[in-house]
């Protein structure tokens, strides 16, 4: 029988669109580096709740000349606002609305909703989920408390992941390998009396993590605040999210911590569930 299939010249292969052929080229011919600064200065002024002209320009070694050009650049985009009472420069408006379509991108915060809207009710207390984002929680959804005294962690918060309790269930997930790196390349820096910053105490912490089904921040972050937290699986059985409720010691008490820790559980399991992930014994 003739295959004129294996007769006919082969297509030559298609390149995605949307990237050149070099795509994956990252060297200096492919970097534009004025965007490249100007994002240093977006970035920076991302973490500060407001900041002159002087102090971005020193805090990114830029010239106070092209820290302005780059700021006004954002600003018309609406990506910063200048307080001209203050003489400060902010993160602008339409910077939350790019980061939202980042959280829209991401299923597990539209699924997460009322799962915390529920946890909320339950514990009393803030609810939050958060990611790993290198070597630290991003934290992309939270319900907060009604209560007068509460935590916060608004979306876009960082906490590294050695001082949260979401980053603690999330690391106690990772393979030995990968914890390894993890404790060799993370600055575990402290934050208060009770932060874990020896290799050896959170390795431990971490082992009693797995063994009792949760992480727990017992001050660590901040002081007088505790957090209970589980980690949230996906259909792979991959650690893809944590969950926690956050509050003052005084309300998260040690003696109440099997009733949190119960809820947050359930929580998780239950935005596992809508994942596509089995139940857990």
């Amino acid at each position: 029988m003739r295959d004129d299939a294996a007769e006919s010249p082969r297509p030559a292969p298609t390149r995605g669109r949307g990237r050149p052929k070099a795509w994956t080229d990252k060297s200096d011919q492919n970097t534009i580096k004025s965007l490249d600064r100007a994002m240093a200065v977006f970035e920076h002024l991302s973490t500060t709740p407001g900041a002159t002209l002087s102090q971005l320009a020193a805090d990114t070694e830029q010239a106070p000349a092209t820290v302005y050009r780059i700021l006004t650049t954002l600003e018309a985009r609406g990506l910063v606002e200048f307080d001209a009472a203050a003489q400060l420069w902010h993160v602008g408006p339409r910077a939350f609305l790019i980061g939202a379509r980042f959280l829209r991108r991401t299923s597990v915060v539209d699924r997460a909703r009322p799962i915390l809207r529920r946890l909320m009710e339950a514990t009393g207390e803030t609810a939050n989920l958060g990611i790993a984002r290198e070597t630290h929680v991003l934290f992309v959804s939270q319900v907060e408390s009604h209560a007068s005294i509460r935590a916060f962690f608004p979306p876009g918060t960082l906490s590294p992941m050695h001082a949260s309790g979401i980053g603690k269930a999330l690391l106690a997930q990772m393979t030995d390998d990968r914890l390894s790196r993890y404790i060799a390349t993370a600055p575990l820096d402290r934050f208060t009396a009770r932060t874990l910053t020896d290799p050896g105490d959170l390795r431990a912490d971490l082992q009693e993590t797995r063994a009792r089904g949760f992480a727990l921040d017992d001050e660590e972050k901040t002081e007088g605040m505790r957090c209970v937290a589980a980690p949230v699986f996906d259909w792979n059985g991959e650690a893809v999210a944590g969950l926690s409720v956050s509050g003052p010691v005084g309300r998260v008490s040690a003696r109440d911590l099997p009733r949190f820790a119960e809820a947050v559980a359930r929580a998780a399991a239950d935005l596992s569930a809508a994942l596509g992930a089995e139940r857990r014994a």
